[in-house]
């Protein structure tokens, strides 16, 4: 039980691909004043953060700083999206033949190009799922978000000003009735907002407790994050589209 409105509480945690440090102060006040102080990847998080604690707390003046860190990954972790390559070639030999003096892209040039490289953790393990996910389902598709808080702030923008938002354009190239796989470093809901941008129906992946410790494969094994989990979430996502 609460006793006192004066308090503070810090907690750290390594995650695989990040840091997450938590930091709570409370100090007397006649209402309830929360105030969060979020990194903009978390930031979508805000509204169920804030929930939570006025669940807890009644009263005081609360301050809660989330900090979080994403640890380099390395060259052996950086992924290539193949799908996006073979795009780009085709493109630029349609070019050469509307333009045949054009150059040719290099491979500079292609890995410069957005979305080629793929550095945030899991995106080895999604590609993987993909490339077996396909074999069996044809049209399975695999959008990698690289900046998952500006997607957000500009779908909120989009529904605020009545305009159609990035990922109401990306997502608009599904099939009707067509279920999502979310996955990331990160707590399932901060991707779910993705099923209510276009009304897809949808099976958020992520880490959802903290504490373990190990190697990152054992952790995605851990945390139901790995090419296994992932194809078992795009099974019960064809499940569902066929409900």
């Amino acid at each position: 039980m609460i006793v006192s409105m004066t308090g503070f509480a810090a907690v750290a945690a390594e995650l695989p691909g990040l840091s997450l440090a938590v930091e709570l102060r409370s100090v007397n006040h006649r209402y309830l004043d929360i105030a969060l102080k979020l990194p903009d990847e978390l930031r979508s998080l805000e509204p169920a953060l804030r929930e939570r604690l006025a669940a807890e707390v009644k009263r005081g003046k609360v301050e809660c700083r989330v900090a979080l860190n994403r640890v380099a990954a390395s060259v052996a972790q950086v992924a290539i999206d193949q799908s996006r390559v073979r795009a780009l070639a085709q493109a630029a030999a349609e070019i050469r033949q509307l333009v045949p003096a054009a150059a040719p892209l290099s491979a500079a040039e292609i890995l410069r190009w957005p979305g080629v490289m793929i550095e945030p953790a899991v995106a080895p393990e999604a590609l993987a799922a993909h490339r077996e996910l396909t074999e069996e389902v044809t049209g399975a598709g695999l959008l990698a978000i690289t900046s998952p808080d500006r997607l957000h702030r500009d779908w909120q923008a989009a529904r605020t000003a009545g305009e159609v938002s990035v990922a109401e354009r990306l997502l608009a190239r599904l099939r009707p009735g067509a279920a999502l796989v979310t996955v990331g470093d990160c707590h399932p809901a901060a991707l779910s907002w993705l099923g209510a941008a276009a009304g897809n129906r949808i099976v958020p992946m992520g880490v959802d407790r903290f504490g373990q410790s190990g190697d990152i494969p054992d952790l995605y094994q851990a945390y139901h994050i790995d090419a296994e989990a992932i194809l078992d979430g795009a099974a019960r996502a064809c499940l569902l589209a066929l409900r």
